[in-house]
């Protein structure tokens, strides 16, 4: 069920609590922000509910962040939302839904770091943190954190997308960035811990740096490179550099060279996404496509180096 098909209201918040968490059902529910996969909904100042929507994989990611998240949140060095229950299906919501801390800041897509030496450590430390090997049973990713050739026929469609639509000025440099990435030795270490969907949306900011890091709803196992990314895809011009030099292990060459071309794809999902509105696609999101043409200028403007 999705959102074409039943209207998420406060009031069905409400009703959802009262029949299964009723001791918080007293407290106000207002609207907070309605993202990719989940609406969050506000549940007095310090709780959100997180409510599945616009896709249907969006119930077994919250599953999967109320199982896992909770172990991981207490060590790393931004604040998370910390799923503390779990909202099971039943017939006035068919789907499961999670209660969480409430993290306050604006997304990076709507208020970009300014503080770049700052921003580039803060998040250093919480991917050196986060970066720890997974324990056996860890989820696996959703076409991300395993080898870039398995994400090889998605690219080149992104890439072919993007240029008809005259929204990649040199789509040969990005391509380029793409292949050498490909042809860097694959990770060869242990599975580690990964947010694995580091974009501007997913971040938050406040007084020009990172203040919290949200949507663990592709936590998975796999190679940091897809993390990584996140230097390009975040920070401002010229931080990157302080980031990898802040982050532990310090990272070797063919990671970042597999870490680059993870960013560029990032970059071109984020402008396609952004752009989707402008050319009468569904579900655009026109906040995502600036930072993601700025990574991508980003990425290119550096590629020699």
């Amino acid at each position: 069920m999705t959102h074409t098909e039943l209207e998420i209201t406060a009031e069905l918040v409400r009703d959802l609590l009262r029949d299964q968490h009723p001791d918080l059902a007293g407290r106000p529910v207002t609207l907070g922000a309605r993202g990719w996969d989940n609406q969050l909904w506000r549940l007095g100042d310090d709780l959100a509910v997180r409510m599945p929507w616009a896709t249907e994989s969006a119930d077994a990611l919250l599953r999967k962040e109320h199982a896992w998240l909770p172990s991981l949140a207490p060590r790393l060095p931004l604040p998370v939302p910390v799923p503390q229950r779990l909202g099971e299906p039943s017939e006035r919501f068919p789907r499961p839904w999670i209660i969480t801390t409430w993290v306050p800041g604006t997304p990076a897509d709507r208020a970009p770091v300014t503080r770049g030496a700052d921003s580039a450590d803060s998040l250093a430390a919480f991917l050196t943190v986060l970066h720890q090997p997974a324990p056996d049973g860890a989820p696996v990713g959703r076409g991300r954190g395993g080898p870039l050739a398995d994400a090889a026929e998605g690219f080149a469609r992104q890439l072919v997308s993007a240029t008809e639509l005259g929204l990649v000025p040199d789509p040969d440099a990005v391509r380029a960035i793409w292949e050498d990435a490909l042809a860097a030795p694959e990770w060869s270490g242990p599975p580690l811990w990964l947010h694995a969907d580091l974009h501007p949306a997913n971040i938050l900011t406040a007084d020009g740096t990172f203040c919290g890091v949200i949507d663990f709803g592709d936590l998975c196992a796999g190679d940091p490179a897809y993390d990584l990314a996140a230097a390009w895809i975040l920070l401002p011009d010229g931080a990157a550099d302080r980031f990898h030099d802040a982050y532990r292990p310090t990272p070797d060459a063919a990671t970042l060279r597999r870490a680059r071309g993870c960013a560029v794809s990032r970059a071109l999902s984020g402008i396609l996404i952004g752009e989707a509105g402008v050319h009468g696609r569904p579900g655009g999101k026109a906040t995502w496509g600036p930072p993601a043409q700025a990574a991508l200028r980003r990425l290119v403007a550096t590629a020699d180096h």
